[in-house]
Order: C-alpha cells, then sequence, then structure tokens
C-alpha cells in the first residue's frame, strides 16, 4: 500500500541553559529549559536516510548556549525569536521553527554582607512561551503552568442539574481553590510591528489574572474563569487570546458531628483527585482562536 510522508519536525528537546549575569556583586539569574522543533525540506531523510538537509540535533542544542552568551537572556520571548529567527535565516532547507520554553523562577536571599549571589528556587508557577517562525510571520504564545490559588470566602455553587445520582449539596460559602494553567497569544506578527515590553507584559498579566481571581465573587469557576480571561484581555492591548484550564481543588467540610464539635467553615478536607476540570477561551472580540485546546501540546 503506497505511503506518504506527513507533518514532521526535529530538534533538541529539553536543553537546560542557566544564564548568569555579574553585575559587580551583585548578580542575576536566567534558568531555562528550550527545546527547539524544525521542519522544512526534509522529506528526502524520511525516504532514503540522506541526511543532506539536516542540521544535527546537537548543533541546535550547541546554538543555544552559544546564544545564551552571544544575545544574553533578556526574556524567554526575547531569546526564542533570537532562536528561531536564527534556525530560519541560516539554513535553507529550514522554513519554520518552533521554540518552546519553560522558565524557573528564583528568588534572591538578602544577606547582611555586600554580596548579592545567593537565590532560593521560587516555590510558584513556571513561566512558558512557545515562538514559532516561518520567515516572515510570527506567532507568540506565553503563559505559566503550576500557579496555585485560593479564596476561602466569596465562593458559591447553587442552582445546578439534579438528577438520580446527584448527592452533592449546595454550598453557600466554599473554598474555590486551583491550579492555573494558561496560555495568551500576542497579537505581534511582524518585524514591522512594534515588539511588545515581554517582561512587563508577563508580570502584568499575571497581576491581573490573579486580581480578577481575587475581586470576582465566585458562582462558578466558569465564571472567576471568564472574569480572568476579561481583565486580561480587557488591560494589555497587545494580547488577543487567553486560554485557562482549570482544576477544582475540591475542599470538603468535615463532619464533626460524631465528636460533638461544630464546623463553621473552619476545617476542610482536600481532595486531590477526582477533579473538576474547567476549560476555556477567552478572545477580544473579532479574533479568531489559535490557541489548542489541549494544553500541554503548547
Amino acid at each position: 500500500m503506497p505511503t506518504i510522508l506527513g507533518q514532521n519536525q526535529y530538534g533538541k528537546a529539553e536543553n537546560r541553559v542557566v544564564k548568569i549575569t555579574r553585575d559587580g556583586a551583585t548578580h542575576h539569574i536566567k534558568d531555562l529549559n528550550v527545546s527547539v522543533a524544525l521542519s522544512g525540506d526534509m522529506d528526502e531523510v524520511h525516504y532514503s536516510g540522506s541526511n543532506a538537509n539536516v542540521l544535527p540535533t546537537d548543533t541546535t542544542k550547541n546554538t543555544v548556549y552559544a546564544f545564551a552568551k552571544e544575545h544574553g537572556i533578556e526574556s524567554a520571548e526575547q531569546f526564542g525569536i533570537h532562536l528561531a529567527r536564527h534556525f530560519v535565516t541560516s539554513q535553507e532547507p529550514i522554513h519554520r521553527a518552533r521554540i518552546r520554553i519553560e522558565e524557573y523562577a528564583w528568588e534572591r536571599i538578602e544577606t547582611s554582607g555586600e554580596a548579592r549571589h545567593s537565590f532560593v528556587r521560587k516555590g510558584q508557577e513556571t513561566r512558558l512561551t512557545q515562538i514559532t517562525y516561518d520567515g516572515e510571520r510570527w506567532e507568540v504564545v506565553s503563559g505559566l503552568k503550576d500557579l496555585t490559588v485560593m479564596n476561602s470566602t466569596d465562593s458559591e455553587f447553587r442552582g445546578y442539574v439534579k438528577d438520580t445520582y446527584t448527592t452533592l449539596k449546595e454550598a453557600y460559602d466554599r473554598i474555590l481553590a486551583t491550579s492555573v494553567s494558561g496560555r495568551w497569544r500576542y497579537n505581534w506578527t511582524d518585524d514591522a510591528q512594534e515588539m511588545p515590553d515581554w517582561e512587563t507584559s508577563y508580570e502584568q498579566t499575571r497581576k491581573h489574572m490573579l486580581q480578577a481571581f481575587a475581586e470576582t465573587y465566585s458562582l462558578s469557576l466558569q465564571q472567576t474563569l471568564y472574569q480572568m480571561g476579561t481583565r486580561i484581555i480587557d488591560h494589555r492591548d497587545e494580547i488577543d487570546e487567553v486560554r485557562f484550564s482549570l482544576p477544582n481543588s475540591h475542599h470538603f467540610l468535615v463532619d464533626l458531628e460524631p465528636f460533638g464539635l461544630e464546623n463553621d467553615h473552619e476545617v476542610y478536607f482536600a481532595a486531590d483527585r477526582p477533579y473538576g476540570l474547567i476549560e476555556a477561551t477567552v478572545l477580544r472580540d473579532g479574533c479568531e482562536p489559535r490557541i489548542p485546546v489541549d494544553l500541554t501540546n503548547l
């Protein structure tokens, strides 16, 4: 039965690079996990095994480390843009580059001395970005994962459909907790446009996301998700699309009556599974969705 080659790419995944910028006694850290995927005129390597158009994956790894020195790492987005542009413009057979980056945050340990070179790994979210370039157009999708948040009140869940199998009691005051996985797509697509300030954009997007979570009196996690996305779109002109995946981290009141104790919304059992999973995209009016539904494939 005849076959043809479909979509394909190759590259070096999960290149861990740590860049130390030394500003006298004060040091700064950028800690990235960089994955490179390249595609283009690669039919022959699949059909006949000819490597004539193949840039070795070891070379892509070396490029990541060399660029960390030559260009520095101003932001994950800027670093990914440098890499994508290089691979597409320097190798004729390569028509498209996709760079995925995870960034791990470190917090400075303040000491009584003058040296400022000690850090502790932050136990918060992992920052993410994906840069795709085809020689003409850019697509930058950034985001985060594992940002755990909680409202200890100002959340209800009631008025829902009930059938034979419904046992859940309506809640008029509940804990709302989730671990945010979110992505947002920038409307910067070509070099003629002014490039966003990637660091400021991330910080402000994260801030608006958290403020919306904290300030929304929630009647459902879906409502909270929509408010988070809406606030980002309303306040960040450079972003056209936001997609969230929010697991509902259920907290159930513990029945303390057998012990003669009243539980006035004080003691909860935190269940890790199963969990409700709420996912949705919030778009600027007139824009088409392009962020994949499955965020793990981004």
